[in-house]
């Protein structure tokens, strides 16, 4: 069978793009989402669009190939390509440029009319041309309508259609497009709008652009949707998993770029969070009438959440550092009050803070208490694990490092 540059799975893509670009590591043999025949013809499809970002290294499992991207180096995030790539048909494209060409801003025309001028200025200019059918047609309408791409009004019993007017001026805003497009979750919608200058030399650079949200797209957008809507979910989890949730709020790492959205079991109004690109598919639900409680639940939650945790038995834990800062050090206390989340800082005296926070989960504090080191003088945690595992770390560095040895 013959490669084909159109799709029809959208999540088949996100799949590869996964393996290729957060991964990039496994071989042919070891992706396995299908036959190898499959993996060639997906990997040659997002090859024609990120040909420029493709590398492979060769080892002993065989090639591996990986998306790399340098984020400073790029006008617009190359993965916002894989939505700008549809299956359509003979007739869809047709249909676009035909209807495009008879509507206009000016004046509407009923379905008949559309009909009649496609029949006697349209089909007669080409051979072999099949006429459109009136549910063809009708359906073809309704879309474009519900994309925005064309207004229906209706007059009496009749629904008159034409092109909206377009009194926005893009260059005006270019500079604001172009920020969306690379800063916001939803920066597709920016993309699309930046297909439309020829000069794509923005003003913007970016040291850290997280890249890896693209994909996921779609499935931020209907999260977002359901959100908004007050609605329950049923979401499809890689590999074979299925939860139904109340979707609440949408968190994004700042470190990494990572998405989660936090949802609530309605039945025992326990709080999850979901990675959004292990989830496959969102499937809209019913309302839910009493949406505030879970709001409500939601906010008291937060109260004691640090990241996206909360232990296996949703038990708080307290953790208490004391720092040394000196006089001419006030960044590092302002610093403390940026980031302590739901933490409390106080000062002790002229050079001592202390910061302390009771959390579901003090493990996911540490790499940010790691930050400290060197201005902590105590650190203490309910949850002794986390206390020996950051004292251990700082043993084998001291090690690592030169340091005393086996008297640190």
């Amino acid at each position: 069978m013959a490669y084909n540059e159109l799709i029809k799975d959208i999540s088949r893509i996100r799949d590869y793009m996964r393996e290729f670009f957060v991964y990039g590591f496994k071989s042919r043999e070891e992706i396995g989402i299908k036959s190898a025949r499959s993996y060639d013809n997906e990997r040659r499809r997002i090859e024609s669009w990120l040909g420029d970002y493709m590398s492979f290294r060769q080892d002993a499992s065989g090639k591996n190939v990986f998306i790399s991207v340098d984020s400073r180096r790029v006008p617009q995030n190359p993965l916002y390509q894989m939505w700008k790539t549809k299956s359509f048909t003979k007739n869809d494209i047709t249909l676009h440029f035909w209807l495009l060409d008879i509507l206009s801003v000016d004046s509407s025309k009923s379905l008949v009319d559309i009909i009649n001028t496609i029949d006697n200025d349209y089909l007669p200019m080409f051979q072999n041309a099949d006429p459109m059918d009136e549910s063809t047609l009708r359906k073809k309408l309704k879309e474009y309508t519900n994309l925005g791409l064309i207004i229906a009004e209706k007059h009496g019993k009749q629904l008159l259609y034409k092109l909206p007017a377009d009194e926005i001026n893009l260059h005006s805003w270019y500079d604001a497009i172009a920020f969306f497009a690379e800063a916001n979750p939803v920066g597709i919608v920016g993309s699309f709008l930046m297909d439309k200058f020829s000069d794509l030399s923005g003003c913007f650079s970016y040291k850290h652009s997280y890249l890896l949200f693209a994909p996921d797209t779609s499935i931020l957008l209907d999260l977002l949707t359901a959100i908004n809507d007050r609605k329950r979910v049923e979401l499809e989890i890689y590999p074979n998993k299925r939860r139904t949730v109340l979707p609440l709020k949408i968190f994004i790492s700042t470190q990494g770029g990572r998405q989660y959205v936090a949802g609530c079991n309605i039945r025992t109004r326990r709080i999850m969070f979901f990675r959004l690109d292990t989830i496959q598919k969102v499937k809209h639900m019913e309302v839910v009438s009493d949406y505030c409680i879970y709001s409500t639940v939601f906010k008291e939650y937060c109260n004691h959440l640090w990241g996206v945790a909360s232990g296996n038995d949703g038990q708080l834990e307290h953790i208490a550092m004391t720092l040394k800062i000196e006089a001419d050090e006030r960044h590092i206390v302002q610093r403390l009050e940026r980031e302590k989340r739901c933490g409390k800082v106080e000062q002790l005296n002229d050079t001592l803070w202390r910061f302390t926070a009771d959390v579901y989960d003090t493990q996911e504090m540490l790499p940010w208490l790691r930050t400290f080191i060197g201005r902590i003088v105590s650190i203490s945690c309910s949850n002794k694990v986390v206390e020996e595992r950051f004292q251990s770390d700082i043993f084998t560095m001291v090690k690592m490092y030169g340091g005393g040895g086996d008297d640190v």
